[in-house]
């Protein structure tokens, strides 16, 4: 374990103590934030500008630089893992050291595991969606931070992995474009593991100083053990005065300092943007907290009508989005 540590400090400049329970001792481990940018010329440009072969050929390098292909299964070489919490594991893969992954803002991949045979002997495939909590610019590897469920079916094949065994992905599956200043407020609500396409954003836009929009989020948890990357939000939150940080937990502690209890349209309306056309809230979390806050995504997984905590405190579909 300490040599993999180490390897995770040569590797990655910034270190965050990763959460643990009072039974396990604290790591120190990297994290950055996500996303690899993905090259690709629109079919307009492409067409019409007089540099279409100086396009051409920066596309055919850009391409040969990004690991993931988006309509092909890609193996890619789990290279170690630590704990982060009671429940949670870091996953870090490797892949060659001259290229980037290819994720976009904010984006993510499929990972995909066969687990069985059908009755046909063919083999029974399980696809799961993950957000990598990797630097943008790193090469050669991306980190997964996966809840382990005692019924979860990937998320247990994650955890059975050893250092040399693979994962098929593809990607990346883009969820929200964004860019820069292109709201003056961002409001996010994230529970347990949906903290990872929040953090892709709030790294996109601390990391860019002429990018103004301000941040406020609300994370929720059950208790104060399970909020992941805590100490590296703090970090982040006291570094930038544009971030804005509060946590709940169901299960406080006696020294606990945040707040206590699901999200209610109170915490909502104290700790977000105000309903606008220069507001966008962001909603991530499991099932449950997504019904109660923003309601679930229409049965073709648009985005649908939003409920909720969220259409009590007067956001339209307009200011939502679910990821």
């Amino acid at each position: 374990m300490a040599a993999f540590l180490r390897r995770f400090a040569r590797a990655t400049p910034i270190l965050f103590a990763a959460q643990s329970n009072s039974s396990h001792t604290n790591l120190r481990l990297p994290f950055t934030a996500i996303a690899a940018i993905s090259g690709g010329v629109s079919f307009l440009y492409y067409h019409s500008s007089p540099n279409f072969a100086h396009s051409q050929e920066a596309e055919q390098v850009e391409s040969k630089n990004i690991a993931l292909v988006p309509d092909k299964w890609v193996e890619f070489k789990l290279q170690d893992t630590a704990r982060v919490s009671h429940n949670t594991q870091l996953f870090r893969f490797s892949f060659d050291p001259t290229q980037k992954l290819g994720l976009d803002i904010a984006s993510c991949i499929l990972t995909r595991a066969s687990l069985g045979q059908d009755a046909e002997g063919k083999p029974k495939f399980v696809i799961r969606p993950y957000t990598p909590i990797s630097d943008p610019q790193s090469k050669g590897y991306f980190d997964l931070l996966i809840k382990v469920y005692p019924e979860g079916k990937m998320s247990q094949h994650f955890a059975s992995l050893k250092p040399g065994d693979v994962v098929e992905v593809k990607g990346p599956i883009e969820k929200l474009r964004y860019t820069p200043n292109m709201k003056k407020h961002i409001g996010m609500i994230a529970g347990g593991t949906g903290i990872t396409p929040m953090l892709q954003v709030i790294e996109a836009i601390l990391k860019n100083p002429d990018d103004k929009t301000q941040i406020s989020l609300l994370y929720a948890n059950v208790s104060p053990d399970d909020i992941l990357l805590k100490q590296k939000l703090d970090i982040l939150a006291t570094s930038h005065p544009n971030l804005k940080i509060f946590y709940t937990v169901d299960n406080p502690t006696k020294n606990w300092r945040g707040g206590a209890g699901y999200i209610s349209k109170d915490i909502v309306v104290k700790g977000l943007p105000g309903p606008s056309d220069d507001t966008l809230i962001l909603v991530c979390g499991p099932p449950g907290m997504m019904k109660a806050i923003s309601g679930e995504k229409a049965k073709d997984w648009t985005q649908g009508e939003v409920s909720g905590v969220l259409k009590e405190a007067g956001y339209t579909e307009q200011m939502v989005y679910k990821f």
